[in-house]
């Protein structure tokens, strides 16, 4: 595994920190006092779209696109990741670009599996800017991390579907302009092993949709809105079918949507990192700046140890989605799945820690930092869903690997007979 930056790689990653570090992180102030004013937390404000029009200008967008027939550059997973880790750097960076999820994750799907008159219809709106869309799985009755307990229906009356359910923490779907929502839903009760889900696309104009309310993370109201929405006898054509019962968009979407969560991570802890750096070393306690006590030092130390740890970890798991995919892959985007959430609260923490009390009001992005890390531990599936596979996966690896070993002694004679071997087999 080579992880060494590409020239396009390169070229893109110092385009985008460059564009971020002059035009992004300057305006988070004005950008949050825009919001405030308009009334609305999830309207565009004047800034944000001058930004989006500057990252057009500049060629930056879309770059989360896989290929080329959308107007994207056609970067892999691997190439993509550490662009990514470079807008994640500020809370409304991947917006700027246009690469915000749970958009991004709709548009692949979309591209991948709608068909024109859908791709014409949500898609090209989608990749001009011009509209958002939501993603509605997780349910408030049950543990909606086993998808086998979704119970909201997707049932045909002739050349309809009638979808109900309840719906929340549904990502994006309180944005002003969001107008389209990717619908997860039974479709069909009495299959085998399980029922069968499939994924509607419900325009959210549509009679018997109801936003019943706009949930919060930690008191916030985070940059794309988790509403809750009730579904009730919502009547959609059944052209807007885009997943059929045991086709595997959802899951496809998840992929790439945890690596970029993950690569997130990295960018906001390399900021968190940075922020605690200057602060300790422009404050003093007990006679020496904050910088120079040793506990300090530790915090610092152990943050750059594991954002380096986390972001190779990222990084493999972006070359394993684009070289073997299959199981390999899915081990290791759940491996950095769960590193993520980790890095960022523990480093996020160290940094609120450093900054006394002004790491918990509004004068610095930390607070809310905090809050986004502390929800990846659902975003995607719960960290114990990924420790549940990965335990399983790891026991089977490790029981093969042995009983090969003890396999390959025993079709050996010369090697069975030497009491090594034995030792060997006993032990196994």
């Amino acid at each position: 595994m080579d992880f060494t930056y590409n020239e396009r790689t390169t070229k893109l990653v110092e385009e985008v920190r460059a564009f971020v570090k002059e035009e992004v992180l300057p305006n988070e102030e004005l950008h949050l006092k825009q919001v405030a004013e308009s009334g609305h937390p999830y309207r565009r404000p004047p800034i944000l779209e001058e930004l989006r029009q500057k990252a057009r200008d500049a060629g930056l967008w879309n770059l989360f696109l896989p290929t080329t027939e959308w107007g994207g550059r056609g970067l892999s997973n691997l190439e993509f990741a550490p662009v990514f880790e470079e807008m994640g750097r500020a809370h409304h960076g991947p917006e700027v670009f246009n690469c915000q999820g749970p958009d991004s994750g709709n548009m692949m799907a979309l591209a991948a599996c709608g068909t024109p008159e859908q791709q014409k219809q949500w898609l090209l709106p989608l990749l001009e800017g011009n509209i958002t869309s939501c993603f509605a799985m997780t349910e408030p009755e049950v543990a909606s991390s086993d998808l086998k307990n979704i119970q909201a229906t997707i049932e045909r009356d002739g050349d309809e579907f009638v979808i109900n359910g309840r719906k929340w923490f549904s990502s994006g779907s309180v944005r002003d302009n969001c107008r389209i929502c990717l619908f997860v839903g039974v479709s069909d009760p009495d299959a085998e092993p399980f029922p069968g889900k499939s994924m509607v696309l419900v325009p959210l104009d549509t009679p018997g949709v109801e936003v019943v309310r706009d949930m919060t993370v930690f008191g916030y109201k985070q940059t794309i809105s988790h509403g809750e929405l009730l579904f009730t006898d919502v009547r959609v054509p059944v052209d807007n079918l885009l997943e059929e019962p045991g086709s595997r968009v959802g899951q496809s979407r998840l992929g790439p949507g945890r690596l970029w969560h993950a690569m997130r991570s990295v960018g906001l802890s390399e900021r968190a990192l940075e922020m605690m750096c200057l602060r300790v070393a422009s404050r003093e306690t007990f006679g020496r700046p904050l910088a120079d006590h040793g506990v300090i030092r530790d915090w610092i130390a152990r943050s750059r140890i594991e954002i380096e740890q986390t972001r190779l970890l990222a990084l493999r798991a972006a070359w394993a989605m684009d070289e073997v995919g299959g199981l390999l892959a899915a081990r290791e985007v759940a491996l950095v799945k769960v590193a993520c959430a980790k890095l960022l609260l523990e480093v996020c923490d160290r940094a609120i820690q450093a900054h006394g009390a002004m790491g918990l009001g509004q004068d610095t992005c930390l607070p809310e930092m905090y809050g986004y890390a502390r929800s990846l531990r659902f975003v995607d599936g719960p960290d114990e869903v990924h420790l549940r596979s990965l335990g399983r996966w790891e026991v089977k690896a490790q029981v093969m690997a042995a009983e090969a070993a003890k396999a390959a002694a025993e079709a050996t004679p010369a090697a069975a007979a030497s009491p090594v071997a034995k030792s060997a087999s006993q032990t196994v």
